[in-house]
């Protein structure tokens, strides 16, 4: 029986809110065919009764193509184009309101609502001039728009996060060799301000690690 089959060939074909299908999957399935057979129903368009009618050869090559993408590292996209919209990255992080962050620091390890996070980070391009743009203000409503966004942008996104936090970790370290040594008033007020980033850090990489679907 021969079956047509669109493998997506980029993260930017799939988008999230087919990744946390296949999650909620994986993770509540222990049985590896049922699981190769619901990635080719959610990611290729195929019934999951035409994928398990597919040659077994075929269902690991394409099964095999699909988690090489989840374990890139893509560079930071910093926009992309959704329901007629085009969507820009945070600009200026520094200009986060305390709302911005609580919901940035508080799902981004969360894959049942990383959607929020991601509705923090990429917003609509309100004007842009070249590479210069201004997005619109952060609206919370709007987090479910978020889940058709591209796959490439969610990961990259986290990887930007976990090497700043990682780079802003080491800098620190590096100052505190080269300076004269600091008070203990002024040791509390430097721990108090990484707290946000030691937070954030774990709930990063464990996202990451949770993005290597594995059929092992």
């Amino acid at each position: 029986m021969e079956i047509n089959v669109t493998i997506p060939n980029h993260l930017n074909e799939i988008t999230l809110r087919q990744y946390k299908k296949f999650l909620s999957i994986q993770e509540s399935n222990d049985d590896i065919n049922f699981i190769q057979a619901k990635m080719i129903e959610i990611f290729c368009g195929v019934s999951h009764k035409l994928a398990t009618q597919m040659k077994y050869v075929d269902v690991e090559d394409i099964t095999g193509t699909i988690n090489k993408m989840f374990l890139e590292k893509p560079q930071l996209v910093t926009s992309f184009k959704l329901n007629d919209k085009e969507y820009g990255f945070i600009p200026k992080l520094d200009d986060m309101t305390l709302g911005e962050y609580i919901d940035l620091d508080s799902y981004t390890g969360d894959y049942d609502k990383i959607e929020v996070a991601m509705n923090v980070l990429y917003r609509p391009i309100k004007a842009k001039v070249g590479s210069k743009y201004v997005i619109e203000d952060y609206d919370p409503e709007t987090k479910d728009e978020m889940l058709d966004m591209p796959m490439d942008a969610v990961i990259s996104s986290l990887f930007f996060f976990l090497n700043l936090g990682l780079e802003l970790s080491e800098i620190t370290l590096n100052s505190l060799k080269i300076t004269p040594p600091i008070q203990l008033e002024e040791l509390k007020h430097f721990q108090q301000s990484m707290d946000g980033i030691n937070r954030f850090m774990p709930y990063l990489k464990e996202t990451l690690e949770e993005l290597k679907i594995s059929l092992n």
